[in-house]
């Protein structure tokens, strides 16, 4: 049996050929992450990050892509 359960939330296309997925993972211990899958080419990148984590990277990200180009 399973430990997790995945669940696809987006997949993007990114620039230069780059690939970004967003999964939401369960554990079985009631652990909840969010799980950014970046592939390069054959090269992947994973992270695995919590709900406190989520968000100071969405509020950074959303900060930067409202910046006025000068």
């Amino acid at each position: 049996m399973s430990e997790e359960i995945i669940t696809k939330l987006t997949e993007i296309d990114a620039p230069y050929g780059r690939k970004i997925a967003l999964e939401s993972v369960e554990h079985f211990s009631d652990m909840r992450m969010l799980r950014i899958r970046i592939r390069e080419g054959s090269r992947f990148t994973v992270l695995d990050i919590d709900k406190d984590t989520a968000m100071l990277i969405s509020a950074a990200m959303t900060a930067w892509a409202g910046e006025k180009l000068h």
